[in-house]
Parts: C-alpha cells; sequence; structure tokens
C-alpha cells in the first residue's frame, strides 16, 4: 500500500530519523510478538535505568533485539553506579560478554565533571559505540543553554555517535521543566548550532514527539520512546495524525 503522498522517511539501518524505545523489564514471550510486528520501526532499544542488571534472561533479550538488527545498550543509571562503586572495567567486561557493543555515558544522578566523562570516552571508544547523555535528572537544575551547547559539541568531537538530551521517562526534567512543558528556547538554540543527526531527544508521550516532529521534522531522533507506542510515533512521522496532518509541506526542515 503506497498511494499516499507522505513525508520521505529514512529507512533500513538508518543513522538519523531513529526511533529509540526504552524497556523497563518487557517479558521476552510479550517482546517477541512486539518485535515481529514492530521491529523494523525501531532502531535502539535502552534496557531502562538498571533493568539490565537485575532481568532474568538478559543475554536472551539482547540476542532476541539482535535478531531484528534493533542496537541494544543499558541505561545511563546503571553506568553511574558502576562509576560510584569504581566497577567500571568490571562493567564493561560485563557489557562484552553480553554482547552489547553500545555504551551511555551520562551524569544525570551523580555530579561527574566533563573532563572525567570525556577521558572515559577517549579510553572506550575503539571497543563501544558511545552514547552520551547531557542533563540533570534534577527538575529544578536549570542548565544555561551556553553549557548545553559546550558539552554537546565536546563530546561529539571526543567521538561519541550521539548525545542524548535528559528527558527522564516523566518528561520532568532536563529539557522539559518540572511540569512537563518543553524548554522551546533551548531547542531552538541547540538546533541552530549543533548536527540534528547527532542528537537523541528523550520525548516520551505523544505531545513531546509530536512538538520535535512539528519543530524539526519526520525524521528527528526521538528517544524514551514506549514500547507501546511506537506505531503512534511512526504514524505521527507520517503525517497520519491531526497534529502532524501537514508535514509533509514542512519536509525541507530535514531534508533526506
Amino acid at each position: 500500500m503506497d498511494f499516499l503522498q507522505l513525508p520521505n522517511r529514512t529507512n533500513g539501518t538508518r543513522s538519523y530519523g531513529l526511533t529509540s524505545i526504552v524497556d523497563f523489564g518487557t517479558p521476552i514471550g510479550e517482546l517477541e510478538h512486539i518485535l515481529k510486528d514492530y521491529h523494523q520501526l525501531i532502531d535502539i532499544a535502552k534496557l531502562g535505568i538498571g533493568t539490565a542488571y537485575v532481568f532474568p534472561n538478559l543475554k536472551d533479550k539482547v540476542k532476541l533485539y539482535q535478531q531484528y538488527n534493533i542496537k541494544t545498550y543499558c541505561g545511563g543509571t546503571l553506568f553511574e553506579k558502576c562509576y560510584q562503586q569504581n566497577k567500571i572495567d568490571e562493567y564493561l567486561k560485563w557489557l562484552k560478554e553480553l554482547a552489547i557493543d553500545w555504551l551511555e555515558v551520562s551524569n544525570g544522578t551523580l555530579n561527574i565533571p566533563l573532563q572525567e566523562r570525556l577521558h572515559l570516552i577517549s579510553e572506550v571508544k575503539d571497543d563501544f559505540h558511545v552514547i552520551a547523555e547531557v542533563g540533570s535528572k534534577d527538575s529544578f537544575d536549570d542548565m544555561p543553554i551556553s553549557e548545553w551547547k559546550a558539552e554537546m559539541n565536546a563530546l561529539l568531537e571526543a567521538g561519541c555517535q550521539y548525545v542524548i538530551t535528559e528527558g527522564r521517562d516523566s518528561g520532568t526534567a532536563g529539557i522539559y521543566d518540572n511540569s512537563g512543558a518543553i524548554k522551546s528556547e533551548l531547542i531552538f538554540e541547540l538546533i541552530r548550532d549543533i548536527d540534528w543527526k547527532k542528537v537523541i531527544f528523550e520525548a516520551p508521550t505523544p505531545k513531546h514527539q509530536m512538538f520535535f516532529i512539528n519543530c524539526i521534522g519526520t525524521n528527528v531522533n526521538l528517544g524514551n520512546v514506549k514500547i507501546s507506542d511506537v506505531l503512534i510515533l511512526e504514524t505521527q512521522r507520517r503525517g497520519l495524525r491531526s497534529e502532524t496532518f501537514n508535514l509533509e509541506e514542512q519536509e525541507w526542515k530535514l531534508p533526506l
């Protein structure tokens, strides 16, 4: 079925236009059914917070995602717990044993100095594809726009594949205020000076997702997407929802 004029989407093994879901412990049986139908709509799966460390049969879950060519990584909270306990070497070894070759470096809970994060990235970037998160999980931590830009540019220059803008699964921190409102001035400033193809915006709700699709375009990278929302999100990206209905007329914003 291909008779409508819709916005052009990247496809296959995408480098942008990414949908990154968050998996908070989806049972493997349920995940098998979801991926059978929707795997082509998912590019990355984050094993949220520290769930990977306690999930039974984790190797089987990782293999299932890999079977569908979905990149998998563990949430930054687990990285920060390992950092706090001086267990980064053990963490990296564990990831390799699981055949996970994507690594998130973050400072959402701990205040890890930027130079320490950059040093770590320089040491692991030959063995892992690194994603770095910028922004705090503290909803009252209002980081200046200039600091957002400086950190994001430094992390990309250090060799990160992508940078993630913190938004939490609740959409109440980082690029959002504590009521869930989007800090639009921050977003406009970021996309003006930073390569949008290298930024994954955490957008946990359809309302947040529609803002980014309308503001930036159909092929914006979106993260912290609920696994149950992947079809709704793709519908929004293709201009098949009222709030994004005329998206094909704005396609110039994010050319393929």
